[in-house]
């Protein structure tokens, strides 16, 4: 059995409520009522209206000032019959099984013109339900508007149809558009005054807010004055303090009339002129803390404020405390952006600083000359030396000098992963590309947008990879792996290599058309045991940077230690004595660092070294990989397997020291007795 209740709130029938066999509609002012009546005289849960034995019933729960049916309180369970109007607070909800008896003749007519033109504040009806019901809700666009009219100027105040709370809300519209559009706090109060000025039976008045770093409970000379406003002399008067604490402690908003005599709230000039016939005060809010009051008054008995006023005053301070807030959150970004781009530049100077290349000797001159050269270039740029020699500090300077400088340097050593790895950290993949593939990984190409990729280790990679490398080379898009979306990047390629590509190219291990591709401009990088008047330079700029870094406060080196460096051959070239100057550092007892705490690998003994053993007593022809294979075997002895500290000894990267146990079939037990990381 469907039924409805028609809703009538003051003079407007404000809504139409379809009743449903087997649901129970509560009514109150909770807004978790079905029927929300906006009204201090309704409880919470006042009434509910319920289906039973093919019956609609009313039933009060027990609500504060009761229900009324048919001009009778309602006692118990109350049959419902057609045309009954049930009275809660100002509230009345007409019972109709058919919506046509609920209305006037007048109501009538426009409802039969809803499809055309609905009006805006009266629910209408027709002959039957189901035209009713497609009138109040219409299956067309029936309105269109650009901008709503609570910001349209100007608001005539004159016009009598639009009532009192209509206009307030008006202006209150407008007031927090304006206000959320303030640049800083003291156009926010401002505005605000004049607002509350112009729309409220006041003639002076502030806002003040208590101190951003404010701790302890506030009280009222605590609250510093932002903005303050009077439309005629005298000026405003600080609000009293034992007022503004009542309010800051309590965090309601008040209305005080006929204070001229009351010694607690009223506010007098230094003349005693003064006298404020009514106050408004309420709180700013940040949700349940008071940062701040708006403090109006009226001097003259001509303005007497009244509690739409507190209303429209309180209503004012929500948004101003939201405006502020939004305000607070802009500076704290605007600082963390601040302290962010500081980070940054410093950041860039730190890696600007560590990208520059130490070293005065002529060979380290034309390596200087050859980066000046290739920076303002796009071209691919090659460098090759031995391993340790700093490419990767070469390809820094190159970056830093170029103009993507102010763009990502990104670097990967090919030779550290498998060729699946390789693929990915190139390109990237999709979720479920393969197995652990759990997430979207942007590859090495797309992280180095706008900037530049340096590739260490070029030689190493296999030829699959480095036909979809070439084919990115020439500017062509690319998919990551499991996925079919192209990816277009902007990326300069740096390549390094210690290998001999040539032979590489001509024994087929690597593409002809690669070569070429890379090789648009070279870098050779000297090993140190070649520019030799370098190291003591070298030697000093660790010494500094390994100070900085743990505290220590070595001065220098002796003169001993000094000609050790130069004497020692360095076959780890630059990362070898970067080792040797790190560990020094750490372990030197004195103000100076002296030979023994220079720690240098037997390396220097073997050919790779430059030098060459003397023929006599104990010396056995042997080839230099035979040479070579003994030492890492001896090295790994030396550390107990420890692969990491062997590789540093040894001057070459823990790869490279994989690679050749691989190559020589050293003792895999070996490298097993100690720590292998």
């Amino acid at each position: 059995m469907v039924a409805y209740l028609v809703i009538r709130e003051g003079s407007k029938w404000t809504d139409v409520f379809r009743l449903i066999p087997g649901r129970t509609v509560t009514i109150g002012r909770a807004p978790t009522n079905q029927i929300v009546v906006k009204d201090e005289r309704c409880s919470r849960h006042h009434a509910e209206i319920f289906l039973t034995q093919g019956q609609w019933t009313l039933r009060d729960l027990d609500s504060r000032n009761g229900t009324i049916l048919e001009d009778k309180p309602v006692r118990g369970d109350v049959e419902l019959q057609p045309g009954h109007v049930i009275l809660i607070a100002h509230a009345q909800l007409a019972f109709v099984d058919d919506l046509s008896a609920a209305f006037p003749e007048s109501v009538v007519n426009k409802a039969a013109r809803a499809a055309k033109d609905i009006d805006e504040e009266t629910v209408g009806s027709a002959s039957d339900d189901s035209s009713v019901l497609s009138a109040l809700e219409p299956p067309t666009i029936t309105h269109r508007k650009g901008q709503t009219k609570f910001l349209e100027q100007p608001l005539d105040e004159e016009d009598s149809t639009t009532p009192r709370v209509g206009k307030a809300a008006t202006k209150l519209c407008r007031l927090a558009f304006e206000l959320a559009n303030r640049p800083d706090v003291h156009s926010v109060a401002n505005l605000a005054l004049s607002g509350l000025l112009e729309s409220t039976q006041v003639d002076a008045g502030a806002v003040l807010l208590l101190p951003r770093d404010f701790e302890g409970a506030p009280e009222g000379n605590d609250l510093e004055i932002i903005a303050s406003q009077a439309e005629s002399e005298p000026a405003y008067h600080r609000i009293s303090n034992f007022l503004a604490t009542t309010v800051l402690r309590e965090g309601e908003a008040v209305l005080a009339r006929n204070v001229e005599d009351d010694s607690m709230l009223s506010v007098k000039d230094s003349k005693g002129e003064l006298h404020a016939t009514s106050i408004l005060c309420a709180p700013v809010r940040q949700g349940r803390i008071v940062v701040g009051l708006i403090h109006l008054y009226a001097t003259s008995s001509a303005k007497v404020p009244d509690p739409d006023d507190l209303e429209f005053t309180l209503a004012v301070a929500e948004n101003v405390a939201l405006a502020l807030k939004n305000l607070n959150r802009q500076q704290e970004l605007a600082e963390n952006i601040t302290i962010r781009q500081d980070e940054i530049v410093q950041l860039r100077e730190r890696l600007g600083a560590e990208s520059e290349i130490v070293g005065s000797s002529a060979p380290m001159g034309k390596v200087h000359q050859e980066v000046e050269r290739a920076a303002p270039s796009r071209a691919t740029v090659l460098i090759r030396g031995e391993s340790g020699v700093g490419k990767e500090l070469v390809a820094r300077a190159v970056h830093y000098a170029s103009p993507r400088r102010k763009g990502p340097f990104v670097c990967l050593n090919c030779a550290a992963l498998s060729e699946t790895l390789l693929e990915s950290e190139l390109f990237g993949h999709e979720r479920g590309a393969f197995t652990g593939a759990t997430e979207r990984k942007i590859g090495k190409f797309e992280a180095a947008h706008d900037g530049t990729l340096m590739l260490d280790e070029i030689g190493e990679m296999s030829p699959s990879i480095q036909a979809k490398f070439l084919r990115v080379l020439e500017g062509h898009p690319f998919e990551r792996v499991g996925g079919s979306e192209s990816v277009e990047v902007d990326v300069r390629v740096i390549a390094a290599t210690n290998r001999n590509l040539e032979k590489d190219v001509s024994e087929g291990a690597f593409r002809r058309d690669l070569y070429f591709r890379l090789h648009v401009l070279e870098i050779r990088v000297p090993a140190l045991r070649k520019r030799t008047s370098d190291v003591i330079e070298l030697a000093h700029h660790f010494l500094h940077r390994f100070n900085a870094e743990t505290g220590r406060r070595l001065r220098s080196f002796t003169a001993e230690a000094l000609d050790r460096l130069q004497q020692y051959r360095w076959p780890g070239n630059v990362r070898e004595l970067k080792n040797v100057i790190e560990r020094a550092v750490v372990l030197a007892r004195g103000e100076e660092i002296e030979v023994s705490d220079l720690l240098l690998s037997n390396l220097a003994t073997a050919g790779d070294t430059g030098e060459i053993p003397t023929v006599g007593h104990g010396y056995e022809p042997t080839t230099l990989a035979e040479m070579e294979r003994r030492h890492i075997r001896a090295t790994l002895q030396s550390t107990g397997g420890n692969k990491s500290r062997a590789a540093s000894i040894l001057g070459i990267e823990r790869s490279t020291l994989d690679r050749k146990i691989r190559r020589y079939q050293l003792d895999i037990d070996l490298t097993r007795r100690g720590n292998k990381t």
